[in-house]
């Protein structure tokens, strides 16, 4: 990390092919969000949650094409713990003899398998879940912005919040444009999401700000591009290792978390990305002067009565 204290990147001189590349992805997320929306899952939609034991390990793709082949549509089957405990969603109405028919149709493959539960997720909680979930989204980016611009300048705070906009909108517009089951893990992925995003803006932040005061020129680029490569290293090394850690998950924890992986590496790199050409480069289309971070010195005018 010695080497990346001492470059000299010119990332601003970057930032309108930064622009053009956030503004297409922006508009594909829109775009997928608007025509397909996203692919809720059974927290969100109401349906049924089967759980079933075999005494051998299946595989996962010959139990969801025993399911589709018996006319059950619209299926999502994962491990759910031990390899051989799997989890079934359908999104349809409950039935009281739902877990059997499932039984029976996996039965015939000539396996030994047995119901464990078979529950109903009613639609009304979804749309409690979801109407909630949306809340707590709008409520946390106000906090956000509430805090960026105490502890900065409201210019600051517009920039982190249109950072925190646009890595919200490419995340669910990855899950829309893909089709990826959205449900209240991916939930939960997002606004760690926001948490990582706004994290890396602050650091980022604190040091332009800290430049900015201690520099004597007035090109905010130079300023900016020396801000950023002095907190490359630090940036890389965070982004590196948690991105380690979540491919771990992704390639080893099963397909309970598997989206829940997706959603954060994607929520990662636009973090790392959006803290460098979206917060801090607005900063530049905001016209931030050094004025804005340093008041005027005001006049004492009981000291001009004095003789």
């Amino acid at each position: 990390m010695k080497n990346l204290t001492n470059l000299n990147i010119d990332f601003m001189g970057h930032r309108r092919l930064a622009y053009a590349f956030s503004a297409i992805t922006l508009l594909i997320s829109i775009i997928s969000l608007a025509v397909q929306g996203l692919a809720l899952g059974l927290d969100f939609t109401g349906g049924t949650l089967i759980e079933v034991h075999y005494a051998t390990a299946p595989t996962l793709d010959s139990v969801r094409q025993a399911l589709e082949l018996g006319g059950f549509n619209d299926v999502s089957v994962q491990t759910f713990g031990a390899a051989n405990e799997i989890l079934i969603r359908l999104q349809q109405a409950f039935d009281a003899d739902v877990g059997q028919q499932v039984i029976d149709l996996l039965a015939n493959q000539g396996v030994d398998v047995n119901l464990v539960r078979a529950e109903f997720v009613g639609a009304q909680v979804g749309d409690q879940l979801r109407d909630q979930s949306g809340l707590g989204m709008l409520l946390a980016m106000g906090g956000v912005i509430l805090y960026v611009a105490f502890r900065f300048q409201y210019k600051f705070a517009l920039s982190a919040l249109l950072s925190l906009g646009h890595d919200v909108i490419v995340v669910l517009g990855v899950f829309s444009l893909f089709q990826l089951e959205f449900d209240l893990t991916v939930l939960a992925a997002v606004l760690a999401v926001i948490g990582y995003s706004l994290n890396d803006t602050i650091v980022v932040f604190d040091r332009i700000r800290e430049n900015i005061r201690k520099s004597r020129i007035d090109d905010m680029a130079q300023i900016f591009n020396e801000a950023i490569n002095q907190t490359l290293a630090r940036t890389l090394a965070t982004s590196g290792t948690t991105a380690l850690v979540l491919l771990a998950l992704f390639m080893l924890g099963g397909d309970l978390i598997h989206n829940f992986s997706i959603a954060l590496l994607v929520g990662i790199g636009l973090g790392t990305f959006s803290s460098i050409y979206v917060a801090a480069a607005l900063l530049i289309q905001l016209k931030l002067q050094r004025t804005d971070l340093i008041p005027e010195k005001k006049e004492d005018p009981e000291a001009e009565e004095l003789p």
